[in-house]
């Protein structure tokens, strides 16, 4: 299948799922979590990709009080940074990220710092060096903040950044702040991003002479 090539000027980067394969600490984590507040596991792991602790609390447990949503996600934060056994890398994640090393890029993540830091080293990934992280926005994905805020940091605006995600609170925040989105993995594949892949191995980055930045996308 011959190659579809998108043209842009910033990549914006999710982490869990798109970089970054942590499916079975989250799904540890979570498993635990939904257990002891006497909710059924498998409901609960199919809403909690891409959303911040909190916010997926407040969807699973809709009656219960704000503030024991964030203090709950404190405790699930701590589990999550300190188990990172594996965390691996998504399928040509090393590659891509060594071929936009010197291109404007950006990580958004609904990690805080230290969970951000944690998975990104377990998985031996650098850490870009503009990110938006959880403690920098006021709404979780798939609310457009997170990624509007690292458009602006780069110093562009939405129509010039690509977004890549896995889940659908990312691409729906990606769709709200009017970016293409090229989804990663299997979640991705029936929301109909604007490029699907199944890992980042099926990428290739040009940087154009007229500093722009070529995606040949391999579709799966």
């Amino acid at each position: 299948m011959p190659a579809t090539v998108l043209i842009t000027s910033a990549l914006l980067l999710d982490m869990d799922g798109t970089l970054v394969n942590s499916d079975a600490v989250v799904e540890r984590c979570w498993r635990r979590w939904a257990l002891k507040h006497g909710l059924d596991p498998e409901a609960a792991l199919k809403v909690v990709h891409g959303r911040q602790g909190y916010a997926t609390m407040a969807v699973l447990l809709p009656d219960r009080p704000v503030e024991e949503n964030y203090a709950d996600n404190r405790v699930m934060l701590a589990e999550e940074t300190a188990d990172v056994d594996g965390v691996v890398p998504i399928g040509g994640a090393p590659a891509f990220m060594a071929a936009i090393a010197d291109l404007p890029h950006a990580l958004v993540t609904s990690a805080d710092s230290a969970l951000a830091t944690a998975r990104m080293g377990a998985a031996a990934l650098p850490m870009p060096a503009v990110r938006v992280t959880a403690e920098q926005v006021g709404a979780s994905k798939p609310d457009p903040e997170g990624f509007l805020k690292g458009a602006a940091e780069l110093g562009f605006g939405a129509a010039d950044c690509i977004v890549f995600e896995d889940s659908e609170a990312g691409i729906a925040a990606g769709r709200a702040a009017g970016m293409r989105v090229v989804g990663v993995g299997p979640r991705a594949a029936a929301l109909s991003p604007d490029a699907h892949v199944e890992d980042l191995t099926q990428i290739r980055v040009e940087a154009a002479e007229d500093g722009t930045i070529r995606l040949h996308i391999s579709e799966a």
